[in-house]
């Protein structure tokens, strides 16, 4: 990873939380990162073992945990969620009217929004294909809230870029098709916010 002020990390460094060595692995490489503003996590559905006990973020003590809850760093608001719609997983909320209240929330001068899961219709399904796995909830939260930027993972097909008017969507999902890390990290300039 090149040195950057500011390391957003969108969950799932684990495989399910099947082995501590791999949560103290990413932990020791996310202390070698060079990010003077600080490394941001919010877990995804990989991270069982922070749904139940978040005293466990403590594992991870080389970064900041958000869990639906916010973090001001140089006047940038940013506001992070594990959540997503599905009914299996850590952190799933498969009740849209439970997603709709706890995405009503996030508070209104969010600059950069964190989430696990990516809104329905944008960088959510693989490249040519229509199946949406993205949250129909959570799109109605970011066109209200319009943040300058979106990122987020968890559909590792939908990797990239997307730009609106208002919101920079950012799919930084780095795992291939065969599990492996094969995309680079996503680096983005936001002197401009």
């Amino acid at each position: 990873m090149p040195p950057c002020d500011l390391v957003i990390h969108a969950g799932d460094w684990t495989f399910f939380s099947k082995s501590r060595k791999q949560i103290d692995d990413f932990n020791y490489w996310l202390g070698e990162q060079y990010a003077p503003l600080g490394r941001i996590l919010s877990p995804g559905n990989h991270e069982t073992y922070l749904e139940h006990d978040r005293h466990l973020s403590s594992l991870t003590s080389n970064g900041i945990m958000l869990i639906e809850e916010q973090l001001t760093i140089r006047g940038l608001k940013l506001w992070a969620s594990p959540m997503t719609p599905h009914s299996v997983g850590s952190f799933a909320v498969a009740d849209p009217e439970d997603r709709a209240r706890r995405y009503a929330q996030i508070p209104l001068d969010t600059d950069i929004l964190i989430t696990h899961g990516p809104p329905f219709g944008i960088l959510d399904c693989a490249p040519g294909e229509s199946q949406h796995q993205g949250c129909r909830v959570l799109l109605d939260a970011v066109e209200r809230l319009k943040p300058k930027i979106h990122v987020f993972g968890h559909v590792h097909q939908g990797y990239g870029i997307f730009e609106t008017p208002d919101t920079l969507f950012v799919n930084a999902a780095l795992l291939g098709p065969d599990g492996d890390i094969d995309r680079p990290p996503i680096v983005l300039s936001i002197n401009e916010l």
